[in-house]
């Protein structure tokens, strides 16, 4: 067969009798993800949802203002006690994923035989949702004993040391519960029944390490400019709730030291001319004088928290250089200020003096969750609805569909707007909210597909042996029916994550999380002034995002198109 040949995306049935274009046979879902890999379009798509994905993860370690290594210094400086305060303030979430994370490559490339990867595709959504379902009843447990309202006997028993152990066993074999059930009765897998008692110990050794959060203290550079400790941080050396006065509204690659200079600027256009502001010319023609050094170590105060050595070290760096002649001018000043050693707000700071790349990273998570876990509640019950509604037919699909067309009346937005005024503004209920109301587009397509399944012989042949309904609708029926569901949930991720982003804009999402439409919200400034950093990234990152979804969503439904792989063969 030719070169030519094996390029060709369709070929008439003369061709294929002489033997051209002839493609050896595969699977369903193998053709199918074939021939999406093969659109450009597609393939950004999934590197762009990949990178996400990894922010979403590692985000705590990538991005956080406290330390990965701190060590106490004693009076002649010399290192002693070594800790990990990134480590320490890591909460049961952000360990979990990052297990989860690390874990699902390695497994998934791990050579075996005995385990396909279909079964690892399967063993790792279900060890990750069985994690997900401890860690969010952990969270929760933990938040009734641990309240400012609970009663004495709470508190006092979670002082316990044995508490939080026996807390998160309970929890684990709680969460285990269904996944036992669904291994031994349903699969009959010693394999997944291991794989469930692993993470049931892992949810009670993790349970009980980060039963509490710790507070957030970022004292760390000001111990370090007191020489009290010596500390080595990660990648982005801030979180995303970290606020600093001094850095309000400051623009990409803004330290420290830029907020110094702009106050030491404004004495000195004060004292000249009363300018609206000095140019570089201005400053060139300014010589500096002993007020100058006077006047920094005045405005110093205001960031000596906010770097990692003793301001007045610089500034008498500064006055030896001045001595010397190295430094002629208030540019000359400016310039060895600005381009000293400080940490780097690489993509600028918001209105509350936070640092916007470390709220990229975060949120991250927030979007990548909302949009897998409402859209999964979703299918799950718009696939159980839709199957009851095309297998039975009758006054059950009559009476079902009615409720379909009650839901699909219901506006979501408007009824998460009104949900953020009377419950808890937290992540878990915006994720049942737009699950448990935006389930009809997957109930309908399971609905039509089931139609036209329930009469065909293998279904007729399964009732005639007498398997029980579960088992021919979700065993038999689902996996020939549930393709237009999954090519329709990409468009409902990226629904999803638009949702949160119009909430977080409007101040509605969820509290204490970063968000892409929060930072996006601050665009506009409490002034009305446009600030570009806070409009360009964050709204980069949710075009990208929805985009991205959209663009693997119309793949796989060409893909899968019935039409259209008609004319491939």
């Amino acid at each position: 067969m030719s070169a030519a040949s094996k390029e060709l995306e369709s070929v008439t049935g003369v061709q294929l009798a002489q033997g051209i274009g002839h493609r050896p046979s595969q699977g369903f879902w193998t053709e199918a993800f074939g021939q999406v890999i093969r659109r450009p379009a597609a393939v950004f798509g999934f590197v762009w949802i990949a990178i996400v994905a990894f922010f979403a993860i590692f985000a705590p370690v990538l991005a956080s203002g406290h330390p990965i290594m701190s060590w106490t210094l004693n009076e002649s400086g010399t290192k002693e006690v070594l800790t990990s305060p990134l480590i320490r303030m890591l909460t049961l979430a952000d360990v979990v994923l990052i297990i989860w994370g690390v874990w699902t490559p390695l497994f998934i490339f791990f050579p075996t035989k005995k385990v396909s990867i279909g079964e690892k595709l399967r063993l790792i959504v279900a060890c990750g949702i069985q994690l997900a379902i401890a860690v969010v009843l952990v969270g929760a447990v933990s938040g009734i004993f641990g309240a400012r309202d609970a009663s004495d006997w709470m508190r006092n028993l979670e002082q316990k040391q044995y508490f939080p152990y026996i807390a998160s066993a309970i929890i684990a074999l709680i969460s285990s519960i269904p996944f036992l059930l669904i291994s031994i009765g349903v699969y009959k897998s010693g394999i997944r029944v291991v794989f469930v008692c692993a993470i049931i110990l892992l949810s009670i050794v993790l349970g009980a390490w980060k039963w509490a959060p710790n507070t957030s203290t970022f004292f760390y550079r000001a111990d370090q400019t007191n020489r009290e400790i010596d500390a080595i941080y990660t990648l982005v050396p801030f979180s995303p709730n970290q606020s600093e006065t001094a850095m309000y509204n400051r623009a990409p690659g803004s330290t420290p030291l830029n907020s110094m200079w702009d106050r030491l600027a404004e004495k000195a256009r004060v004292r000249v001319d009363q300018k609206a502001s000095l140019t570089d010319d201005d400053l060139a023609s300014l010589p500096i004088g002993e007020q100058s050094f006077r006047d920094m170590r005045s405005v110093s105060s205001s960031i000596d928290s906010l770097v990692s050595f003793p301001i007045a070290d610089l500034i008498a760096d500064f006055e030896s250089q001045t001595v010397s002649g190295e430094l002629e001018n208030m540019l000359d000043l400016k310039n060895a200020m600005v381009n000293s050693s400080a940490p780097n707000h690489v993509l600028g700071t918001d209105t509350l003096g936070q640092d916007v790349l470390s709220q990229m990273f975060h949120a991250c998570r927030l979007s990548i969750s909302i949009g897998f876990v409402s859209t999964g509640i979703a299918v799950v019950i718009g696939v159980t609805i839709g199957s009851l509604m095309g297998y039975f037919g009758g006054w059950v699909d009559l009476v079902l569909y009615r409720v379909v067309e009650i839901f699909m009346a219901i506006p979501v937005l408007f009824l998460l707007i009104v949900a953020a005024g009377v419950l808890p503004r937290n992540i878990y209920f915006m994720m049942a909210i737009i699950g448990c109301f935006t389930w009809t587009g997957a109930a309908r397509f399971v609905r039509a597909e089931f139609m036209k399944l329930r009469e065909t012989d293998y279904v007729q042949a399964a009732k005639a042996m007498g398997l029980p309904l579960w088992s021919i609708l979700f065993k038999h029926m689902l996996p020939n029916g549930v393709t237009p569901v999954l090519v329709d949930s990409s468009f409902a991720i990226a629904a999803a994550i638009l949702i949160e982003a119009i909430l977080s804009y409007l101040g509605l999402g969820p509290t204490g999380q970063a968000s892409w439409g929060k930072l996006l919200s601050n665009a506009s400034g409490e002034t009305s002034d446009f600030i570009w950093w806070l409009a360009i990234f964050p709204g980069a990152a949710i075009f990208l995002t929805t985009m991205a979804y959209n663009l693997i969503g119309e793949a796989l439904r060409d893909a899968i198109d019935p039409k259209l792989k008609k004319a491939r063969v």
